[in-house]
């Protein structure tokens, strides 16, 4: 079997399939926002009220992504995916019947912990595409979020002003039925299947909390290293990105007294153009650097935001909207090949999932904090802050060397021959970390 192109053609179904399955997850990420609006005006909440709805969602989706992290490594990427998918698809539906705060909340806060899963579909996704062509697949791969978006904004100018906000909810428990197409279609990836293999193969002896993932990831120095810079640079990024989403419909409505229809049009086209920009940002990270083009993209949304708040007019709005379109797409474009490749398979699951969802736990606040400032101030101070913190995000990648690991290849130390990475030194030095102890 070729090791750069591991199962021919299986791939393009898992890529399919791993698509909508982020589809949804950007769906159901837009709708909150897309809502908020008229949820905030039945329950009777405050900006920070609205913001906390929002801040506990975040909180929900880094504990669902921690545990799903670590149950991806030990009980295999389909079996969280199907789950996570199944749970926050039938938890949407069950917010179109709560009528109080409380219960919006509660139920808000267990469907999330589904969505914070869904971090693994790209490293699923990216066990089993080809080596050559990974930071391109999967920045398409990430386009699916914008597509989801772009679908229930459509969705939301078609259902809200004649059905109201629950019958969107209620649409979205639709997509139960592609986790059961994903639990029927999407074996194992085979580098997972051959690390357990490799475990199963040792000699049994009692485990030890030595053998626990996170003491691998933290007693190995390149591990522990890549897992910090990944939270620190996950926790400004998705401030950044769940700060946008959760309160950009309110600033296009509320302070540039944009029409619903008219804003809805605006989103549609600034997420259209990032799809542009994910698609440019995997194919320009395979061709040079997934860690360059992170590092652009970040600070060229940073740079970009005041642009839209000091220098927006009625006639320019649309046309600094999408070009901000292209630049938030570019680090999400890179960033599944990018992380994914930070760690060897043994720990891939729980690093990528736990550092990613630190971040998202620390950004929790985001939410709340741009409600606050936007009460005390306005929307548009609240997104200058944004933009700090997508440079942050841009500086902390800086330090995290590209393509640590081929995630298509075997683990090392596992059966066959490993995949020579672009750093050979750093796979033996982990290779002797992760070896059984």
């Amino acid at each position: 079997m070729n090791r750069a192109s591991p199962e021919p053609g299986r791939w393009l179904m898992v890529f399919a399939l791993g698509y909508l399955a982020l589809l949804v997850d950007g769906a159901d990420v837009m709708m909150y926002g897309l809502t908020l609006t008229r949820i905030k005006s039945e329950f009777g909440l405050t900006n920070v009220e609205a913001g906390a709805l929002g801040s506990l969602t975040l909180v929900g989706m880094a504990v669902g992504g921690i545990i799903g992290g670590w149950a991806s490594d030990a009980l295999g990427r389909v079996r969280v995916v199907v789950w996570a998918l199944a749970l926050f698809s039938l938890g949407a539906g069950l917010l179109g019947l709560t009528h109080t705060f409380a219960q919006f909340a509660l139920v808000r806060f267990i469907s999330s912990l589904g969505i914070g899963c869904m971090v693994l579909v790209s490293t699923l996704v990216a066990e089993y595409v080809p080596t050559e062509r990974r930071s391109l697949i999967l920045g398409i791969l990430q386009t699916g979020v914008s597509a989801g978006y772009i679908v229930v904004i459509s969705l939301a100018n078609w259902i809200l002003p004649l059905y109201g906000w629950r019958m969107l909810f209620y649409v979205a428990t639709i997509p139960v039925v592609l986790a059961l197409a994903i639990h029927w279609f999407v074996p194992e990836p085979p580098g997972w299947r051959a690390s357990v293999a490799m475990r199963q193969g040792a000699p049994r002896v009692r485990r030890t909390w030595r053998e626990n993932r996170y003491y691998l990831i933290f007693s190995d120095r390149e591990a522990r290293k890549m897992f910090i810079l990944w939270a620190l640079a996950s926790v400004f990024a998705l401030s950044g990105f769940y700060g946008l989403n959760n309160w950009l419909p309110t600033y296009l409505e509320k302070e540039l007294h944009v029409r619903f229809g008219s804003m809805a049009s605006y989103m549609i086209g600034t997420y259209v153009v990032a799809f542009v920009g994910k698609i440019v940002a995997g194919w320009v990270g395979d061709l040079w650097s997934r860690r360059g083009v992170y590092v652009l993209g970040c600070i060229g949304a940073a740079l970009f935001l005041p642009v839209i708040v000091f220098l927006h007019t009625r006639e320019n709005i649309v046309w600094l909207m999408l070009f901000f379109g292209f630049l938030y797409g570019v680090p999400l474009g890179t960033m599944g090949a990018f992380m994914s490749e930070s760690f060897a398979t043994r720990i891939r699951g729980t690093a990528v999932g736990g550092s990613y969802n630190v971040g998202r736990f620390c950004s929790g606040a985001a939410p709340v904090v741009i409600g606050y400032i936007a009460t005390q101030f306005s929307f548009g101070v609240s997104f200058l802050l944004v933009g700090a913190v997508f440079f942050l995000s841009g500086i902390c990648a800086f330090f995290i060397p590209d393509r640590l690991y081929d995630t298509s290849a075997p683990e090392p130390g596992g059966p066959g021959p490993a995949t020579p990475t672009r750093n050979a030194h750093a796979d033996q030095g982990a290779a002797q970390a992760l070896a059984p102890r």
